[in-house]
């Protein structure tokens, strides 16, 4: 017998979709395209990012959490048989980028409030981007010596809100991870590029003066 196969992400990131296009044409398949609509119209949020959905695959039940913040469409999925939050780049043992600080800390305090009182067993991320010492690895690398295990705790969890809450809108290192808010970065080095290119302009507008003299 040939099972049907249900493709879903938890966000709309190139790292995390690019391998759709091999499902294309294949029978049986299903691939929920992970842009703000697909996710809305497949799960049937009819108030996001308010409230859960829920996958029925037969005896057991997956519950879908709207977490944007990281992306404008990112869900995270917890399976009720094995107790597992796959948070993808919600929460993981790495960086923590942020389109929207606001809805991040908004997504935080929904996850929390959904799992209550459920058990949760691990949370498990999209990436590891941490070593046993808690060193954080190049962005982009993709030799990871001495890697972390990917899971984290429910403990990680409720430190969210206050780490999001103390976060200065450009980077900030905690226990298990850092975040950080790459377009606030870029700005920061953009000002700070157009600060260094208008004193270089100014130095060199006098020294020409004082040629002229």
């Amino acid at each position: 017998m040939r099972l049907p196969l249900l493709i879903v992400h938890t966000h709309r990131h190139r790292d995390h979709y690019a391998g759709d296009v091999q499902f294309a044409s294949a029978p049986d398949v299903q691939v929920v395209a992970p842009d703000l609509s697909g996710v809305r119209a497949f799960f049937r949020f009819d108030h996001w990012p308010e409230g859960a959905s829920r996958l029925d695959l037969g005896n057991r039940i997956v519950h879908v959490i709207p977490t944007p913040g990281h992306e404008t469409a990112h869900v995270v999925f917890y399976d009720e048989r094995t107790a597992l939050l796959f948070s993808g780049d919600f929460l993981m043992p790495g960086r923590l980028t942020l389109e929207d600080t606001d809805a991040d800390k908004k997504s935080g305090a929904r996850v929390i409030s959904f799992l209550g009182t459920r058990p949760l067993r691990y949370i498990l991320g999209g990436h590891v981007e941490r070593d046993m010492t808690g060193h954080t690895y190049a962005e982009g690398s993709t030799y990871h010596p001495s890697e972390r295990p990917l899971e984290l705790s429910r403990e990680d969890l409720m430190k969210l809100p206050s780490a999001l809450a103390s976060f200065n809108g450009f980077y900030a290192s905690h226990e298990n991870y850092s975040i950080t808010h790459p377009m606030h970065n870029l700005l920061a080095v953009l000002v700070a590029a157009l600060a260094l290119l208008f004193v270089v302009i100014l130095i060199i507008y006098r020294l020409v003066r004082r040629r002229r003299r």
